[in-house]
């Protein structure tokens, strides 16, 4: 599990990286630090053999050990160790009165077709079994090749200087990758402290206590983003289970009353003989009652299907005009017991592609419920237009309105405004929620 951690891994990848990075830094600085030294060297080789040159130029004569001594230490700094200097002839012969050197690097062709050219050439060679470093150079009079200076010195510093810097590398790499990688565990578990602290909230949030939150630094950074997310997800979830636990109480109360209702008649009927009129009327009453439930077990299944997305509707022409009469026609009976006018307002001719029972289902529940709670005298108006891709349907009512508050909640299943339960009118609550259902799955 320690292996599996988030602190792990990225102390384990900023490791990495570093080693990557101080390994490439290293590598670099290796690489700079040889360049300057054979830089410097060759600057300084150069500076010597020149002096040489032009002494060479004026004048024809041995070059004594001492005079080459203060020249290495004038553009070296120092006398160094071994240094190396030959006068030599145009074949490249050493000439038998200079002994300065103990050996002599082979003169290459191609050094010696540099020289006739006038240019000079290093050379890294060996003299005594010791690398040193060689710059041979012509002296000119004219366009005339007469003698080389060679001067060199020992490479045997410079190599223990690089490997010198080799092993402070070496020694410092693994301690700096000790202290990183520490601080970088320390960091990063300081910084999913805050993860850690969310996860012990978040298992002890369950479904009877969605009302907990999770407790934001207010730093405003990723972490705080994530907890706000998780905070929002968590008032949707709580949101929803409200709504559930509210829609099975609705549920189980609604169907429990008609349940009452038709088991009192049915026990009331038997109680005592009744004559075949009694009977009818406690069947017709029953069957009252069993069309209630089947209503509502309908409903119940259709809004189901439509929260699930598995709700089918049809896809045939339909007239909304003609469907508006049928409706209209149909539903007459109702407004004449309610004492209220059923109007066809004005009514374009629109077809659209849809549903004809569920569109007939939509506006039925939502004329039947304009007539319910519009007092008698009153008018319920059934208009119809085209708005672009759009037919409008619309149905006004003189009846008692809405608050702000119940226009907000009036789709929601089993809820019925106030006025409508305090006059115990209105059906289960769900009829308003079918017709928004329906009208969704036709895109509206």
């Amino acid at each position: 599990m320690f292996t599996r951690s988030i602190g792990f891994r990225l102390t384990l990848w900023y490791t990495g990286v570093l080693t990557l990075s101080l390994l490439i830094l290293g590598g670099s600085a290796y690489a700079l630090l040889s360049y300057s030294l054979m830089r410097d060297l060759d600057v300084a080789l150069n500076s010597v053999a020149q002096t040489l040159v032009e002494r060479a130029r004026r004048e024809a004569g041995p070059f004594f050990p001492a005079e080459v001594d203060r020249l290495f230490r004038r553009h070296f700094g120092f006398s160094p160790l071994d240094p190396y200097f030959e006068m030599l002839d145009p074949s490249g012969r050493r000439y038998s009165r200079q002994q300065r050197s103990s050996g002599q690097i082979p003169i290459s062709p191609e050094v010696l077709e540099n020289a006739t050219r006038g240019i000079a050439t290093f050379e890294t060679g060996e003299i005594s079994e010791q690398p040193v470093r060689v710059l041979t150079k012509p002296v000119m009079r004219g366009d005339r090749l007469v003698s080389l200076v060679q001067v060199g010195m020992s490479l045997d510093n410079m190599y223990k200087t690089r490997a010198r810097f080799l092993r402070i590398l070496a020694a410092l790499l693994p301690v700096g990758l000790l202290f990183a990688g520490t601080g970088g565990w320390l960091l990063a578990r300081r910084a999913l402290a805050p993860v850690d602290q969310m996860t012990n909230a978040a298992r002890q949030i369950s479904a009877q206590h969605l009302a907990e939150r999770l407790k934001e630094t207010g730093s405003g950074d990723e972490l705080d983003r994530l907890a706000r997310t998780l905070n929002e997800m968590l008032g949707r979830l709580d949101k929803a289970f409200h709504q559930i636990r509210q829609f099975s109480a609705d549920a189980s109360h609604e169907l429990q009353t008609p349940l009452t209702i038709l088991r009192g008649e049915l026990e009331f009927t038997l109680r005592a003989p009744r004559d075949e009129i009694e009977y009818r009327r406690a069947i017709a009453s029953a069957l009252e009652e069993i069309d209630r439930l089947s209503n509502l077990v309908d409903g119940l299944l259709y809004l189901a299907r439509t929260d699930a997305g598995v709700a089918r509707m049809g896809s045939d022409p339909v007239d909304l005009a003609q469907l508006i009469h049928e409706v209209c026609k149909r539903l007459d009976w109702l407004a004449n017991q309610a004492s209220v006018r059923l109007i066809e307002g004005l009514v374009e001719p629109v077809s659209v592609q849809g549903d004809h029972v569920r569109l007939q289902q939509l506006l039925s529940n939502i004329v039947q419920n304009g007539l319910k709670y519009t007092p008698a005298g009153g008018a319920v108006t059934v208009s119809l237009k085209a708005d672009q891709d759009h037919a409008v349907i619309e149905v006004t009512d003189t009846g008692v309105g809405l608050s702000p508050d119940e226009q907000r909640q009036i789709f929601q299943p089993f809820y019925r405004a106030t006025d409508a339960r305090s006059t115990g009118g209105g059906g289960a609550g769900l009829g308003l929620s079918i017709a928004r259902a329906i009208a969704e799955g036709h895109g509206g």
